[in-house]
């Protein structure tokens, strides 16, 4: 309901009430700037982009802090990030109010921090945090609409996976101290995360079976998704390794005195080999040994969905996003696949025409 009435004082007064029933009321010096104000407030309360005016002075810093405390239930590793995210976002736009922010400030701000020198990935990961900080405000009503969209995303990159050599694999392996030497096989041949690594225990390994199933990571933690716990098989020659480190210890990787390794550990003995193996890349971490693995399967012929499972990929999507450039040329495979059908059925039936052109 709404209604628009002359004040004694000569003012218009236009009033009307939002969706909870509460009513909102503005003085105007013209009917028709009334009305107008009047007629733009019910079209979004029948659109569904009403926004209530004390939602939209809250400002970017004043919903960040109530967006973080609803985020807090994530992984404390989740928060930590989300809080870095957020530094950048309140650095540029926390004064301003959620309705300010425009999809061209988004363009220009990234655009800036490209030119700074911030890689494509960061870009994209700060484009896709404020998008999910703004796509909540607009379920809370705060906002009308996000101002992030595809046409703001600056994407994701194309940098490729680094996949080390075999020569270079075990070189590393040789240049590993002896305790997290196990570390780096877990990595290449299972193709653990890091933080799964350290968190293995010897309940988690079915030495008979010859499997692997993950449950926490470093130090007793969540996986990082439920497709994280998938099993995964594993040879031989892997068994014949791990079976002396699943007696008389909590966790397969432990150091000196027994105690269970961190990732800080493993990534510090990565740096300090890396460099000693000939063309292997300044940046190589423990998680591009999952490259390796990933590699192995594919080379051996193993489809998306298998090399999916057993990098343990919550899609296939991710699988492929990573690795499609792995997979060998389909180009001959599929003349061969046609071919097979088509050999012998084209060369009869031209010589059919022939005989029928003949007989003429």
């Amino acid at each position: 309901m709404a209604s628009i009435a002359k004040r004694p004082n000569g003012k218009w007064r236009a009033r009307y009430r939002d969706v909870a029933g509460r009513e909102h009321a503005r003085h105007f010096g013209r009917r028709v700037d009334a009305q107008r104000w009047i007629d733009e407030e019910s079209a979004s309360i029948v659109t569904g982009q009403y926004v209530d005016p004390k939602s939209r002075k809250v400002t970017v810093d004043e919903w960040c802090d109530v967006w973080i405390q609803g985020y807090g239930s994530r992984r404390a590793s989740s928060v930590r990030q989300a809080n870095v995210h957020l530094a950048r976002i309140r650095q540029e736009f926390g004064p301003l109010p959620l309705v300010a922010v425009q999809p061209s400030m988004v363009r220009n701000w990234l655009a800036r921090l490209g030119s700074e020198g911030l890689s494509a990935s960061y870009l994209f990961a700060l484009h896709s945090r404020l998008s999910q900080v703004m796509r909540d405000a607009v379920l809370d009503r705060k906002v009308s609409a996000n101002p992030c969209s595809r046409r703001t995303s600056p994407g994701a990159g194309k940098q490729r996976a680094y996949v080390a050599t075999e020569a270079q694999l075990w070189a590393l392996y040789e240049l590993a101290a002896a305790k997290y030497q196990p570390a780096l096989l877990l990595g290449a041949f299972v193709g653990l995360r890091v933080g799964e690594a350290c968190g293995l225990r010897p309940a988690d390994v079915d030495l008979a079976a010859r499997t692997i199933t993950p449950a926490v990571q470093y130090p007793a933690l969540p996986l990082k998704t439920a497709m994280s716990g998938e099993t995964v098989p594993i040879p031989d020659s892997l068994v014949s390794v791990l079976k002396p480190l699943c007696v008389g210890r909590a966790h397969l990787l432990v150091d000196e005195e027994g105690e269970q390794v961190g990732p800080w550990q493993i990534e510090r003995e990565m740096r300090r080999i890396r460099g000693k193996v000939a063309t292997l890349p300044e940046g190589f971490r423990f998680h591009d040994l999952r490259h390796f693995y990933a590699s192995l399967l594919i080379a051996s012929g193993a489809d998306v969905k298998v090399v999916q499972h057993r990098l343990r990929h919550g899609s296939a999507k991710t699988t492929l996003d990573t690795y499609g450039h792995l997979w060998p040329d389909s180009d001959e495979s599929t003349r061969t696949a046609v071919e097979r059908v088509m050999n012998g059925k084209i060369i009869s039936l031209a010589d059919s025409v022939r005989t029928e052109g003949a007989s003429e």
